[in-house]
């Protein structure tokens, strides 16, 4: 089947396709498409001209891959298939699977023309010696989900159908959620049953096997809470008090570690807050988002949309895979959804809510906003069509925002 292309991860990729001395590592959560994306980059440097045995993939999930567990096992099989002349091209797909890949890796990089990639599914993959020693000789690109502009993309590549209303195509995307496999499943009910077995897979290969979970059920527990109240400001503190009253026995410290498992795992986002007054970063309340909504729809039989988190959610994950830093932003007793600074450390805000067809929630999105005295764009973002002019800030449509791959 030919691959969709997530032009969004390829573009900041072909700039280091024939870089031997940067090793490219790509990261996201399970399923995400890592694998897929890899296997497009191994494509178009084969267009490009470079011979077959030049291209060396190996992906330790397949079978025959299954008994590459050590660091000698692994060196022994890239020599084995790399036997070519000039640059070769080595691809290793879930690296985190051999102990000690670093020293193997690192050995090859420094022979030069070795252009390596390795995907992994979670940041346990850059926890060893592989940001000890190698720091400004790796990239890590981040992917996450399909985004909207993405799932429609992807639909039309392979032929789905695609709902001419465009607020029943966004709550398509919000309830069946952005796995790429997820889209070749007929039923909602079978896309849920997917999602449910990717949650399943991250708990089994990427925490149960790396960090001793005492009782899955109180860590079940405490990954439901936050999953459910995603979007919304919590300190670990109050999570863990909220847990108690509601009869689970947990210590501080035991959130405090699991809460962290589940960000290392990928299953949850932190954002930060950051106060504009004091210019200071607010310690203790974050929010935390999730890399796809699939993750809270596929766990919960309620099928309303709260459109306020959603629409969060949808926007913090935007523009992570755009490459900006996300926080959540303070004005007094005020709060801006979202502080956006972009890769040449430039400025935006917004405010994300479904409509703000009354005077009341207008004035409530634009209020924080206009508290921001600096010269820096300003975005109320809502999926109305009606769009207000307001205090020279910008209110636009969400929808055609994300559709067209718009920057902040």
């Amino acid at each position: 089947m030919k691959l969709f292309s997530r032009e969004n991860y390829l573009k900041k990729i072909r700039g280091f396709y024939d870089a031997d001395d940067i090793i490219k590592v790509i990261t996201g959560v399970r399923r995400c498409g890592k694998s897929s994306l890899m296997a497009t980059i191994s494509d178009e440097i084969r267009q490009s001209g470079v011979p077959e045995e030049n291209i060396i993939y190996i992906d330790l999930d397949l079978r025959p891959n299954k008994g590459i567990e050590t660091a000698d096992q692994l060196e022994s099989l890239i020599l084995k298939k790399g036997t070519a002349q000039g640059r070769k091209y080595l691809f290793v797909d879930e690296i985190q699977n051999v102990t000690g890949f670093e020293a193997v890796i690192n050995g090859f990089r420094t022979e030069g023309d070795w252009s390596i990639f390795i995907t992994g599914s979670n940041s346990y993959l850059l926890s060893g010696e592989l940001i000890t020693k190698l720091t400004g000789r790796y990239i890590e690109f981040e992917m996450f989900p399909l985004s909207f502009e993405e799932y429609e993309e992807m639909k039309r590549f392979y032929g789905k159908e695609i709902n001419t209303n465009p607020l029943a195509e966004l709550n398509a995307y919000i309830t069946e959620g952005g796995f790429p496999r997820a889209m070749f499943f007929d039923t909602l009910a079978d896309k849920r049953r997917y999602v449910m077995g990717v949650i399943d897979e991250i708990f089994e290969k990427d925490i149960r096997k790396r960090v001793k979970i005492r009782s899955r059920e109180t860590f079940e527990t405490v990954m439901r809470y936050v999953i459910n109240n995603f979007g919304a400001t919590a300190s670990l503190r109050n999570i863990c008090n909220e847990l108690n009253r509601a009869g689970t026995a947990v210590t501080i410290n035991t959130v405090v570690r699991y809460v962290k498992v589940l960000v290392d795992a990928k299953i949850l986002y932190e954002c930060p807050r950051f106060d504009l007054k004091s210019k200071r970063s607010l310690q203790g309340e974050k929010k935390y988002y999730l890399p796809d909504l699939s993750f809270f729809f596929a766990r919960n039989t309620d099928n309303r949309i709260n459109y306020g988190p959603v629409l969060e959610n949808i926007v913090f994950v935007y523009a992570r895979s755009k490459d900006y830093s996300v926080s959540v932003g303070r004005i007094g007793k005020l709060e801006c959804d979202f502080i956006l600074r972009d890769t040449n450390l430039s400025y935006s805000y917004v405010q994300a809510a479904y409509t703000i067809s009354n005077r009341e929630t207008e004035d409530r999105e634009y209020r924080s906003l206009e508290s921001i005295k600096d010269n820096y764009p300003k975005y109320v973002m809502t999926t109305d069509y009606l769009l207000q002019k307001r205090s020279g800030i910008a209110n636009v449509n969400l929808i055609d925002f994300i559709k067209a791959g718009q920057l902040f």
